[in-house]
């Protein structure tokens, strides 16, 4: 039987979390990120508005999550020759943790990168044979 974890008497407290992850993307395309060449916009400012919004809206993906109050998001990027490794950072202050906003910030995040570069990533069957998103994981977890 799933339940949500009653934290109603867990004391009000700062909570961060980070998380990263990693997009594997042609050198070409990572390029075209850098240089502005993706018809469909800024990647990396789209990316991280909707890392923002997903962290915001984690209890609607993850059923058994609890709605906090979110005080910041943040979302850094690191272009790499081989891809796009991206963070996000999560703050509270609450009664429970924001590891599964940062999780979700960093993989909606990431998604959103290969969603507008997708373009130049497909082979010519329309498949993606190199593209993939790895190492997402928390990397920092505190509590105050």
């Amino acid at each position: 039987m799933a339940r949500m974890v009653d934290v109603g008497e867990k004391p009000h407290v700062e909570r961060r979390a980070k998380a990263e992850g990693f997009i594997v993307l042609k050198p070409d395309t990572v390029e075209k990120i850098k240089t502005g060449g993706i018809p469909k916009g800024d990647v990396l400012t789209v990316a991280k508005t909707a890392g923002i919004m997903a962290a915001k809206r984690t209890p609607e993906i993850v059923p058994l999550t609890h709605p906090i109050p979110i005080t910041g998001v943040s979302i850094n990027f690191e272009l790499e020759e081989g891809g796009v490794m991206a963070e996000a950072e999560v703050k509270s202050r609450g009664q429970t943790g924001v590891e599964m906003e940062a999780l979700t910030a960093v993989t909606v995040t990431l998604l959103t990168v290969w969603d507008m570069v997708k373009g130049f990533e497909k082979d010519n069957k329309g498949q993606y044979p190199t593209v993939k998103i790895t190492d997402v994981e928390v990397v920092e977890k505190v509590k105050k």
